[in-house]
């Protein structure tokens, strides 16, 4: 349904309607350097079912008519975000109008993904109050000179603005999809984890509408989307009304995006352009996976574009049709890489320029195996941008492929090599032992020794093939990359059965696939060009360091480890001159020289101030980050990423991510059938037992409070019963009575001879819980030992007695020779040496009748922690 466009007074008064106040305020940014003053409006306008938090920019003379531009946020973000553009743009000539979409800042009402009865109607509604500002340039009543930008969310509401309005006049898009629906589920498979943290960023299923909760519910259970999920997102998605956009756009798309990848790009560029409608495309390095925005430039860009197509200003340049980032080697200053654009005059799609590389490889049989786990990792959500950037460089990233669960086909070494623009395509023939076959393809860059492979932008194409149970020929076209691949090195196509990013078949499973024609068709680009540029001649040792720093951090392998020590079979932990320093730090130390051992039944408190060196100690424990020096042996093995012992270790690390519609049980359930062990490793009732979370684990997560979701992501850590359980923080964010209740967890596991190692800043609860203690400070150890011991040696003592201390008793005691004072207290009474031994005191109460039942020293944990790093505190 295309909104009619309100004209004349009528649309006066609809803005006059709208712009209802709930507390406004204005505000005047003085210019920097001769730059017009900027001035702000807030206001919260009210729209059906929402209040609309909104701030309206504008520079110069108030009197000139200006064109308009509206800005929206991200995904999870709100109108601050994008404050400092909107300054920008308003000093460049525009009235700017930026908001918080529903759900999100301080907007109210549900998260509809961009509904068109709500949010799109939304935008047409600020279109509307645009029109009565005084200051806004009009193509006619009611019909503001308006343009639409933002990135992700924000940039399919400016798609979605033009398709339903027609008083939008340019837009430019970012990082964004033309259709969610294939975003989400690509080819049929679910892109779980993309999906879970677009409904977590969101606040939870309870802040978006009813029907996509439910939705999001279905098909996180399930696994697989079926087709009402589909239409749903897809009747929210900008190609819904692609047919209707025919403004000028310019698009900009990310390379390091394994959310919205560059074929959403493509998608939105062939409707628009077949449209009429003038369209550039600019490909950054960076996007949702991480990597770098290219903000400054693409602000410059996206204010030329309005510049041209809103202000009318012919002498604006809006760039080439087509632009993609490139690395162009490395600075001799910095070491960093260098970014270079390669430009054409026309949009080359991802299809442009073919050539043919052939694969060897007869047909291959591998496993799916059950629950799906281990899985292939490729993009990691927030990781993937940072990886990509190293595959730029010819570095290799984090890449796994599992044996027996993977086809591979290479090529031989390519004579010249090629640059990858766009999306290679390959025919199969797919052969499951079910009725269907998911299956991920990637191709990666081999070196010529074959030790190193890189996959470009850490990119993977699922493909669900339907009836392959009889074998099915499927054209499979690979992720949207541009890619550099030098002469020598060969190309490998890997279908895999499983990734981390997806969800695949639970049941276990056989796949066969084998080549068609024996060729993977390569796109080249040819009329893309790009300026060449000098490498300094050290910098081509780079990705060999490189591989090697961030294989050795990102990427589990398997090296020798040191033979088990036969002696320590039975001690659950032996650190030995542990030495960690700081990134980039010859003389900086996180842990230095540090030695401690920890027996069974134990349950250990690790303190420290922050910067002790606790976190480091952990993360090295647990195989996630290697020591410079020294050992870690747990029941007499050494650690190293991926030891096989670890399967013995439980950890709790800044909580756990649980789906919140499932109940606790089904949550814990599904988190052991991801480790791939047996389900009758897991324990379950014992674990559930010693958390105590009765019958709360049969409702969903969602109505937990964090006390409850704190325990239930202890019972994760307690599955399978591992000897050594480490908590970190467990306490955090709970009431002084579900401290309490974690205290009795971790008392109750260790009971038993398990053994727990908690680091915690709340000393109290500490000395209740723990019965051994290792205190650090700046990377060293201060002291390690009994609880008891390390608050002993006081020259205080508790005097306890068979019946209350009066006043009177404790003067009495005050006045004794060698004693400076007595305080009453719930258990008896406080007396302060100063001269007279414990032996002296004891002498003297006896004269006083005083009836004792026990003397003894007391110090309370946190004046021996003060005590012991006295000024780090």
């Amino acid at each position: 349904m295309r909104l009619r466009r309100p004209r004349g007074r009528a649309a006066a008064g609809v803005a006059a309607a709208l712009a209802v106040l709930a507390g406004a305020g204005v505000w005047t940014a003085t210019g920097a350097g001769g730059a017009p003053a900027v001035h702000q409006e807030d206001r919260v306008m009210e729209m059906p079912g929402a209040k609309i938090d909104t701030s309206y920019f504008t520079a110069g003379d108030a009197k000139k008519k200006r064109p308009a531009v509206l800005l929206g946020h991200g995904f999870g973000g709100s109108k601050d975000d994008v404050r400092a553009q909107a300054r920008d743009l308003a000093r460049d000539g525009f009235a700017v109008l930026t908001w918080s979409a529903r759900g999100f800042g301080d907007s109210t009402g549900e998260i509809g993904l961009n509904d068109p009865d709500f949010e799109v109607k939304d935008v047409s509604r600020l279109v509307d109050w645009l029109a009565g500002r005084p200051e806004v340039r009009l193509d006619a009543a009611g019909d503001p000179r308006v343009g639409v930008t933002g990135a992700s969310y924000g940039g399919a509401i400016s798609l979605l603005a033009a398709g339903y309005d027609k008083r939008i006049d340019a837009i430019a898009p970012q990082i964004t999809y033309w259709n969610l629906a294939d975003a989400l589920f690509p080819d049929g498979v679910f892109k779980k984890l993309w999906a879970g943290i677009f409904f977590s960023t969101g606040g939870g299923c309870k802040t978006f509408e009813k029907q996509l909760c439910e939705m999001y519910e279905r098909v996180a259970v399930s696994g697989k989307p079926d087709q009402r999920a589909r239409d749903l997102l897809a009747a929210r998605s900008p190609s819904a009304v692609g047919e209707r956009i025919k403004v000028p756009a310019l698009i900009v798309q990310g390379q390091s995006d394994s959310l919205f990848p560059l074929g959403q790009a493509d998608a939105m560029a062939r409707r628009i352009r077949a449209n009429g409608a003038p369209v550039a495309v600019d490909w950054i390095t960076g996007g949702h996976d991480g990597g770098d925005r290219e903000s400054g430039r693409i602000e410059a860009r996206v204010t030329s574009w309005f510049d041209r197509y809103l202000k009318g200003d012919e002498g604006a340049s809006t760039g080439p049709a087509f632009r993609v980032t490139r690395t162009g080697g490395i600075s001799s200053t910095d070491g960093a890489a260098q970014l270079r654009g390669a430009t054409s005059g026309g949009y080359p799609g991802l299809t442009d320029g073919t050539r043919q590389v052939k694969l060897t490889g007869r047909e291959q049989t591998f496993e799916n195996p059950a629950g799906a786990a281990p899985p292939a990792i490729s993009a990691v959500p927030g990781v993937g941008g940072g990886l990509a950037g190293l595959s730029s460089l010819g570095v290799g990233g984090l890449s796994i492929d599992f044996p027996g669960q993977y086809a591979r086909f290479d090529s031989a070494p390519l004579r010249p090599g090629l640059r990858v623009t766009g999306s290679p395509t390959v025919r199969l023939k797919v052969t499951s032992s079910g009725p269907d076959a998911v299956l991920f393809g990637k191709v990666y860059d081999v070196s010529p020794d074959g030790k190193q492979q890189v996959l470009p932008a850490q990119l993977v194409a699922p493909v669900r093939v339907a009836g392959a149970k009889e074998g099915k020929e499927v054209e499979v076209t690979l992720p949207a990359v541009d890619h550099n691949v030098e002469a020598g090195h060969r190309l490998r196509l890997v279908l895999a059965a499983t990734d981390l990013g997806y969800a695949s078949p639970a049941e276990p499973g056989t796949y066969k696939v084998a080549l068609v024609d024996g060729s993977l068709t390569v796109p080249t680009a040819p009329g893309v060009k790009t300026e060449p540029a000098g490498v300094p001649w050290w910098a081509w040792g780079l990705p060999l360091a490189g591989a090697v720093i961030a294989l050795g951090l990102l990427v589990t392998r398997r090296a020798t480890a040191p033979a088990p020590d036969p002696e320590l079979a039975e001690v659950p932990l032996q650190i030995t001159g542990l030495t960690k320093k700081y990134a980039k730090s010859t003389d900086r130390y996180a842990v230095r020289d540090l030695s401690f051992r920890v027996e069974k039944g134990q349950v250990l408190g690790l303190l420290g101030p922050n910067g002790a060196g606790k976190t480091t100690t952990l993360r090295m424990l647990m195989g996630l980050i290697r020591p410079d020096s020294g050992e870690i042996r747990v029941f007499g093995h050494a650690i190293r990423p991926g030891a096989p012992v670890l399967s013995r270790v439980g950890a709790f690390v800044e909580g756990a991510g649980f789906l919140p519609h499932l109940s606790g049980r089904a949550n814990l359930e599904l988190y052991w059938q991801a480790t791939g062990r047996p389900a009758e490793d897991a324990h379950m009732e014992e674990a559930l037992e010693i958390a105590g979370l009765g019958d709360a684990l049969q409702r969903a997560v969602r109505t937990y409070s964090q006390g409850m979701r704190q325990r239930l992501a202890i019972a994760q850590a307690m599955l399978g019963l591992p000897d050594l359980l480490i908590l970190d923080e467990p306490t955090n964010g709970l009431d002084p009575p579900q401290i309490r209740e974690m205290r009795d967890v971790m008392i109750r596991y260790a009971q038993g001879g398990r053994t727990v190692i908690v680091s915690s800043h709340l000393l109290s609860e500490v000395e209740q819980s723990c019965t051994h203690l290792v205190v650090m400070d700046r990377g060293r150890l201060v002291q390690a030992g009994p609880v008891a011991e390390i608050t002993g040696g006081s020259d205080t003592l508790l005097v306890t007695v068979g019946t209350p201390v009066t006043e009177v008793l404790a003067d009495k005691v005050a006045a004794l020779p060698g004693v400076g004072a007595a305080t009453p207290t719930e258990e008896g009474m406080l007396v302060r040496l100063e001269g007279a031994s414990a032996t002296e005191l004891i002498a003297e109460l006896v004269r006083l009748d005083v009836p004792l039942t026990g003397v003894g020293p007391h110090r309370r944990l946190e004046d021996a922690f003060l005590t012991l790093i006295g000024g780090s505190a």
